[in-house]
Formats: structure tokens, C-alpha cells, sequence
């Protein structure tokens, strides 16, 4: 059987005449009716019975037609998704982090389609962690990945796209209440809240921490930087986070570290070395060429 076979049983069964089919066809009839033949006797039923001078659907051929239809229809569409894709058109999914999908990622994506138009594009967005993103990344069920970098990912590629400047969080009681900035050191004397082992930011944390010669006590340990701040804003301890906007609207405060390059850098996370659409290829490129840090 092959799709030949069904394309013209098909239109045998919509015209019911050979004939007439084989012309629309632009085939010859025996090359029909020799096709028909050969699908019937693979199938082990008679799908058309003579009618005078015309043919009609047994009732196996009446059930058959339905159930082809339907599986051609699903393929001409599938077809024509891919050929969509192929002139740059299709569906994105991207995975982001929570804190970027309040300003940098929104305002990507609107500059992007602002400047394609004429483009049909589908974006899927996922929140999350970062190391789910990147084995999403290997399972193919991400496209791109807005979020940290992480050590021993051979086969991820990874671009810087934004950063943050990282602050101490306290609650407006908190002893050191009335700074404004302090060194990473002199916050090890208090118990604080810590991203958990799963968080990208967490390695780099705690490399800032370690050269201090000293890790704090933590209390707990939370996924997203957002619910961070908002354990911080009730009263039960301090933690280091990156500058967002939402900060400025929480019961908490934000004090600066004093010393130098105290960030937290995003990045823009794929597969090397695999084939992906030209409409993911052309979001890549526009991302690097718009973000260069």
C-alpha cells in the first residue's frame, strides 16, 4: 500500500467512474484500475462493486474512505506545516526564567515579530529552573533557552544575552536595616535564604561565598528568586538575589554589595551541533546581534 494507492482511491470513490477519476488523475485507466486491484487484494476485501457504467463503495469501502480521508487530511496538513516551517514560519518553544519573563524577554520577542511582520509564528513560553531547560534542551523539547549558564554541559551552547546586578534582600527590621551597602562578608554573620541546589544562580552564590572563606548558615533552600523575596519581605531572613524590579514593591530592603562585578548573567541556551528550523536559526541570530554584552 502507499499513498498513491490511497490518493486515488480516493477520488475513484468522491467520482465513482474510472473514467473520469483516471483523467483527473492524469493517469491511464489500466494504470487504475490496476492500483485499485492491487489495494484490494492487499487489504483482503472488495472495496468497489459495479453500478452500470459506474462504480460505488462497498461497505468496506465506505468505512475505509472515511478512516483515509481523515489520515490524508492529518498528512496535507502536517505537509504543509513543514513547508510553512521551511520558508521561516512554524513554532518556537522556549523555556525562561520567571525574572525574565517580566521586561527582557517580552520586549525580545515584540521587537522580533515587529521586524517580521509578515511571519506566521506560534511562541510556546515555559517557566522553570534552569537545569530543566537544559535537559528539556536534549529532549528536543525546547527550541531555546533563556536562562543561567551551568558548568559540564558539553553539548549546550551558551550566550550571554542580560545581566543583574546581585543585592542583599532584608526585612526592613533586619540589624543591618541601615546600610545601604555592605560587603558580601558581612552578611556571613546572619542566617539567610539560599537558592536551592537546582537553581543555576546557586553555584555562583556560593563561589562568591567561598571566597569569602566562609559559607552562611541557610535556613532554606527555594527554587525561584521571586519566592525568595517574598520569604525575605516575611520576616525570615536575609538572602542575595538578583536586582528586579519587583523588589521595589515588597516589604523588604535592597542593599547593595560593595564590591566590584557582583552580577548574575542570563544566557541564551541551545543544542550545538543539531539541525534546527530557519525560523529558530533566525530568532538566534536576531537575539545575538541585539543583545551583544
Amino acid at each position: 500500500m502507499n499513498l498513491y494507492q490511497l490518493r486515488y482511491f480516493v477520488t475513484l470513490a468522491k467520482l465513482q467512474h474510472y473514467l473520469k477519476a483516471s483523467e483527473q488523475l492524469c493517469i491511464t485507466q489500466p494504470s487504475l484500475s490496476h492500483a485499485i486491484s492491487s489495494l484490494e487484494k492487499e487489504l483482503g476485501v472488495k472495496l468497489f462493486e459495479k453500478d452500470g457504467r459506474n462504480v460505488v463503495l462497498t461497505k468496506c469501502g465506505r468505512e475505509f474512505l472515511k478512516d483515509t480521508e481523515y489520515t490524508l487530511q492529518l498528512l496535507d496538513h502536517s505537509i504543509e506545516n513543514l513547508k510553512s516551517s521551511g520558508a521561516g514560519n512554524g513554532r518556537l518553544d522556549i523555556g525562561l526564567l520567571p525574572t525574565l519573563g517580566t521586561n527582557f524577554v517580552p520586549g525580545l520577542v515584540r521587537s522580533f515579530l515587529n521586524e517580521y511582520p509578515d511571519k506566521q509564528i506560534d511562541f510556546h513560553f515555559s517557566n522553570g529552573l534552569t537545569a530543566d531547560f537544559l535537559e528539556g534542551l536534549k529532549n528536543q523539547k525546547y527550541d531555546i533557552a533563556f536562562c543561567s549558564r551551568m558548568d559540564q554541559e558539553p553539548l549546550i551552547e551558551f550566550v550571554p544575552v542580560a545581566k543583574q546586578e546581585l543585592v542583599v534582600i532584608i526585612p526592613k527590621d533586619h540589624p543591618l536595616a541601615d546600610r545601604d551597602s555592605v560587603t558580601l562578608r558581612e552578611t556571613l554573620d546572619y542566617p539567610q535564604i539560599m537558592f536551592s541546589k537546582r537553581s543555576g544562580l546557586r553555584p555562583m552564590i556560593d563561589k562568591l561565598f567561598l571566597a569569602c572563606g566562609k559559607m552562611p548558615e541557610c535556613i532554606f533552600e527555594i527554587d525561584e528568586d521571586q519566592t525568595i523575596a517574598g520569604f525575605v519581605a516575611h520576616g525570615f531572613g536575609m538572602a542575595i538575589v538578583p536586582d528586579m524590579p519587583i523588589l521595589s514593591n515588597m516589604n523588604l530592603k535592597v542593599i547593595h554589595i560593595t564590591e566590584a562585578n557582583w552580577e548574575r548573567r542570563f544566557y541564551m541556551a541551545y543544542l550545538k551541533n543539531r539541525y534546527r528550523t530557519p525560523l529558530a536559526e533566525q530568532f538566534l541570530a536576531y537575539v545575538k546581534s541585539h543583545t551583544a554584552l
